[in-house]
């Protein structure tokens, strides 16, 4: 029985997609500065959804005593090595402290000291009990009125026109429902992008990696298609994790200073650097060279040490704890192995994403973005990705008045020339409004704009009713998923080639990912839950040769492992820039931009 979907068509003020961190805090922010409704259109359930779900130890973006967010954003430039818009880490950075109040305020346990301070893990961390740092936020957000929280439902496509966003398309996972949702104003706030890659552990355990398996890119790639302009994708993200459980290393090299250690015992970390890409760099040249495993040296650290750390991993990796238990030996009596995971696109660790200007506005107008998805600004991990939130609802606070007024103004300027028989200095018969006054609109222009809007609905539908009926596919959804990901891992710097490319396997990965892309066309669902696989697949394939696009276009090796480009092995004063990227006439162009400094307010053209 062929299956069709129903039509549902809802209006809010201002529509913020994806219910994480960033997502909460805009909502909480728009109702608290202004009476704007609000539609968080969530794929999963706000109350455990996006990279909290699972709880977080330490908040690791806090500007601790006798620091600065000047002093954050020197630290944040240095670990990208320059490649960052120091205007957003500024703006970022100075928020911190802000967010980090209000969350405690809302109910999160920051451990203290004896004096009443918050207990400091290093220079720009402190330690908490956030294990249900997730439901706090999502518990702030039900409770507010006029927002709506829309859980289960995943957005496919913005809704533009002229360069404009008017809305998005979002399907319901459980019910055949196409919704049609209408906003002023829209904040992407979608997460990074995993799963482009082979992971670490395949098969039956792929889902055990470092970054949320079901965060698919899906911001990115409604952005890209919309032809938004894109920043830094070549910087990828590879996290040091410890093995098999892939749990957070900072949690051992913070919490108790455990060094990284070969399998002799000699600390390698200081003979390739520290920055994040450089601790993974080390790791994959120790190996190779014959000197791993490699580790995190706790042998010998104390009891109390011990306890310390089991407790701390229960709040976000409780499968690290579950190890040393089944072992029958604490850290302590054994060193913790380590490995990288394979590279995410994600814009609170690096500098990937949208390219925004210091508001967090993005190039298409209405459109803002925060969080993993807002490029330039990286590092900002929870507590920035709070405040992008905070700094995107605002200015779509700001821009929905200013657009409020103008109208007022030109009401009033327009009913002024009415009365004396003139519009736009041309007569108009019986004092009255011209028919294409904006504020008066004729019949044909309303039933152009309908047929118009029918025609991308029934758009819409009709290519999700024929993914739920196509029949006889040659291929599954994980066939071609995991084909992308072998793609990926073979010919664009995956786990299997030790994170490096060249650029004639970079353009057999476009060939490649281009082919994975038609067959894409060709899947079919069995329901919707189904449907939600199907497209995150089309995500992941349109971000990947955005990807492979950008690794291609930075012709040096800026930070090891993250874009290890063997035809460029160098590193080069000329490529101090911004590798952007825009979909014109369905071709991706990359575009080049100079650095911008911390004290420049860089806004969009717009051109």
């Amino acid at each position: 029985m062929r299956k069709e979907l129903k039509l549902k068509r809802l209006t809010t003020d201002i529509l913020i997609i994806g219910g994480g961190t960033a997502g909460c805090y805009a909502a909480l922010t728009v109702r608290e500065y202004s009476n704007a409704a609000v539609l968080i259109a969530e794929k999963a359930n706000i109350k455990r959804s996006g990279c909290l779900a699972a709880g977080v130890n330490a908040i690791n973006a806090y500007i601790v005593k006798g620091r600065t967010p000047e002093d954050y954003v020197d630290y944040a430039k240095k670990d990208a090595d320059n490649i960052v818009r120091e205007d957003l880490l500024l703006t970022m950075s100075q928020g911190l402290n802000r967010v980090t109040k209000k969350l405690e305020d809302l109910g999160l346990i920051i451990l203290k000291d004896e004096q009443g301070e918050y207990v400091a893990r290093g220079n720009r961390n402190i330690k908490i009990n956030g294990e249900n740092i997730k439901p706090i936020l999502a518990d702030a957000v039900s409770s507010l009125t006029d927002v709506e929280i829309l859980n289960r439902v995943n957005v496919t496509d913005y809704i533009i026109k002229d360069n404009r966003i008017l809305g998005a398309f979002a399907f319901s996972i459980e019910e055949e429902i196409l919704y049609e949702i209408r906003a002023d104003k829209v904040i992407c706030a979608t997460g990074g992008a995993a799963g482009l890659y082979r992971p670490n552990n395949p098969g039956f355990s792929r889902h055990k990696m470092w970054y949320p398996p079901f965060n698919t890119g899906a911001g990115y790639a409604m952005g890209i298609r919309a032809g938004a302009e894109m920043t830094t994708f070549e910087m990828r993200f590879i996290a040091l994790r410890c093995k098999d459980t892939i749990a957070p290393t900072g949690t051992i090299a913070q919490g108790v200073g455990a060094r990284q250690v070969n399998s002799l015992g000699e600390i390698y970390e200081t003979k390739y650097g520290i920055t994040t890409s450089e601790r993974v760099y080390g790791t994959v040249k120790e190996n190779l060279q014959g000197r791993g495993p490699c580790y995190l040296r706790t042998e010998g650290i104390t009891s109390v040490q011990d306890e310390e750390l089991k407790k701390a991993y229960l709040n976000t990796a409780p499968s690290q704890t579950l190890k040393w238990i089944e072992a029958g030996k604490n850290p302590s009596q054994q060193n913790v192995e380590i490995e990288g995971t394979e590279p995410y696109i994600v814009g609170g660790h690096t500098a990937s994403g949208y390219w925004v200007d210091t508001k967090r506005r993005t190039t298409i107008e209405g459109l803002y973005a925060a969080g993993d998805v807002a490029g330039g600004c990286p590092q900002k991990y929870v507590t920035g990705a709070l405040v992008e939130g905070e700094i995107a609802a605002l200015t779509a606070i700001e821009d929905r008045k200013k657009e409020e007024d103008a109208r007022k103004t030109i009401a009033t300027v327009t009913t002024e020339k009415d009365f004396y028989g003139t519009e736009q200095g041309i007569p108009t018969k019986n004092n009255t409004r011209m028919k294409n006054s904006p504020f008066n609109t004729c019949s044909s222009f309303n039933s152009h704009e309908t047929s118009e809007e029918l025609h991308s609905v029934n758009k819409k539908l009709k290519e999700l009713e024929a993914i739920l009926n196509y029949e006889n596919p040659v291929f599954t959804i994980d066939q071609l998923e995991e084909a992308m990901q072998k793609v990926m891992d073979t010919y664009a710097g995956g786990i299997s080639n030790n994170y490096q490319f060249n650029e004639k396997q970079l353009a057999i990965a476009d060939e490649k990912i281009d082919q994975l892309i038609k067959l894409s066309s060709h899947i079919h669902a069995e329901d919707m839950h189904e449907l939600m696989f199907a497209y995150e697949l089309k995500e992941r394939l349109v971000l990947a040769k955005s990807v492979i696009a950008h690794l291609s276009a930075r012709k040096e090796t800026r930070w090891h492992s993250f874009a290890e480009n063997l035809d460029y092995p160098e590193k080069k004063d000329e490529w101090l820039k911004y590798v952007n990227s825009r979909l014109v006439d369905g071709e991706l162009k990359i575009i080049y931009r100079e650095l911008v400094g911390r004290e420049e307010l860089y806004e969009h053209s717009h051109s």
